[in-house]
């Protein structure tokens, strides 16, 4: 495929086609030599979709609650993007779930893409893919995405620094509430859901939240408090709440100048990890090289710390 046609292939997305989507996003996932090319050609149409991410423990209801904040973003005629990051099949390293079968109701909508990713083993509950496939779903003209994660537990965390804001789901009964305090997520957290708030316990978890809300950090006057909001996502009780709070944090993020903030610390998180992933390329080609292995053999003879065997790898790899 030449730069011509992944321009053609970038036009047919904008244009709505899920095929050539789905094909931007098969590139980015199997890291294609014409990934740079992708990219360029995605640039000038990108910035203007919300990216919310949702994360929780396996069973709290993500992937319904998914489905129903689809169901309320598409009845105001917004374009969206679902990212559902699976686990990895140990044999063929691809989605475990596959589509969503909860999501299969919007499988007809022409104004939905939904794409599962595996996450191939890495750390954090996103694949390493998912800003790059967050761009094809920007550029194509959605003006929501919503990125859910697998629900690993502590690691989890990762998804802040890829959303706008961040949606984090507990349920009664499972003391989700203690272990988003131990694992840090009371942090990241900008809107907390109590779903299947139908059962017995809903309001001690909602108190549970605010009460760990309250030991944390003093919050001036002007920084987000993060709402606690309870709903039945299978039956869509609450949807219309939880919306709301999206958007209040959305103006906020807007009129406070978070929002460039944010998206500033995201691209620089992505150039880094770039050009940290070129330089280990670069450093695996030298492996087994004169140089390294030189450096290796003094600092194994004691006469070079590794330190400075480091900045010598360095200055040679730069010039």
């Amino acid at each position: 495929m030449a730069d011509a046609d992944v321009a053609a292939l970038v036009a047919r997305a904008r244009d709505g086609e899920a095929r050539a989507v789905g094909r931007l996003i098969s590139l980015v996932e199997n890291a294609s030599p014409l990934l740079r090319a992708v990219t360029v050609a995605l640039m000038p149409y990108v910035g203007r979709a919300r990216v919310i991410g949702l994360t929780g423990s396996p069973g709290v209801g993500k992937s319904t609650t998914t489905a129903a904040l689809v169901t309320a973003f598409r009845a105001r005629d917004l374009r969206v993007g679902v990212l559902a990051v699976d686990p990895s099949s140990p044999f063929s390293g691809g989605a475990l779930l596959g589509d969503r079968v909860r999501m299969q109701d919007h499988a007809t909508d022409s104004g939905v893409y939904i794409r599962s990713m595996a996450s191939r083993g890495h750390l954090g509950g996103l694949a390493w893919s998912t800003p790059q496939a967050l761009r094809v779903l920007d550029a194509a003209g959605c003006d929501v995405v919503l990125v859910e994660t697998v629900g690993v537990g502590q690691a989890e965390v990762e998804v802040a620094s890829l959303a706008d804001t961040t949606l984090v789901l507990v349920a009664p009964g499972m003391g989700d509430a203690i272990q988003a305090a131990k694992a840090g997520i009371l942090e990241i957290a900008d809107v907390f859901v109590v779903n299947k708030a139908d059962r017995d316990g809903a309001d001690q978890a909602a108190r549970d939240l605010r009460h760990m809300l309250s030991l944390g950090e003093r919050r001036t006057a002007d920084e987000w408090q993060p709402p606690v909001v309870k709903t039945v996502a299978a039956r869509g009780e609450g949807i219309d709440d939880v919306v709301a709070a999206l958007d209040k944090h959305h103006d906020w993020l807007v009129a406070s100048g978070r929002l460039d903030a944010k998206r500033r610390v995201r691209a620089a998180d992505e150039i880094e990890a770039i050009a940290v992933t070129a330089l280990r390329e670069r450093i695996g080609d030298l492996r087994g090289g004169s140089l390294l292995d030189e450096l290796a053999g003094r600092v194994v003879g004691g006469d070079l710390d590794p330190y400075s065997a480091a900045d010598t790898l360095l200055e040679g790899l730069t010039t």
